[in-house]
């Protein structure tokens, strides 16, 4: 008998009680040539999906600001970029698995971008779609010199006061 395959939503459910995320650990020797000293979060997936559901029709957030409040709301030196990004990403297959269901408030997963402003590649669709979805919402999107969609225009004056 076939097992039913596990959602996206259900995976940001099943990897926070898994793992039982949200957790803050001490940096290791490693890490800390990379990133720093101090202690790192790793945040839930349904925290990081919470977040980016927040994040109004005009504003921004990036990557680099959600790991900055799940640092400060867990009191530690830095929030960790590698699952913040990867739960991220599970945030985003979740909102398309429930827009093709026909659910209308999804997370707007579009509104998260990286670092620099720049467009995530790794969501559903591509830097195409997600281009497509700033632009509906007002935003200007800047090419980069092969005319691929990099960042949205201006993105700092438009970033969610987190």
């Amino acid at each position: 008998m076939a097992t039913k395959k596990e959602t996206w939503r259900e995976k940001l459910i099943s990897t926070t009680q898994r793992q039982k995320l949200p957790r803050v650990v001490e940096v290791n020797e490693k890490m800390s040539k990379i990133w720093g000293e101090g202690t790192c979060v790793i945040p839930s997936p349904v925290e990081i999906d919470a977040l980016m559901k927040s994040v109004p029709k005009g504003k921004l957030i990036t990557i680099n600001q959600i790991r900055a409040v799940m640092a400060t709301k867990y009191h530690a030196s830095f929030g960790c970029p590698i699952t913040t990004g990867i739960f991220a990403g599970m945030a985003a297959r979740a909102a398309e698995e429930e827009a093709a269901e026909g659910k209308k408030d999804i997370t707007p997963y579009w509104r998260t971008l990286k670092g620099k402003g720049e467009l995530n590649e790794k969501y559903p669709g591509g830097l195409d779609a997600q281009s497509q979805r700033l632009k509906a919402e007002g935003h200007t999107i800047e090419l980069d010199r092969t005319g691929k969609p990099k960042r949205v225009k201006d993105w700092e004056s438009k970033l969610l006061k987190a």
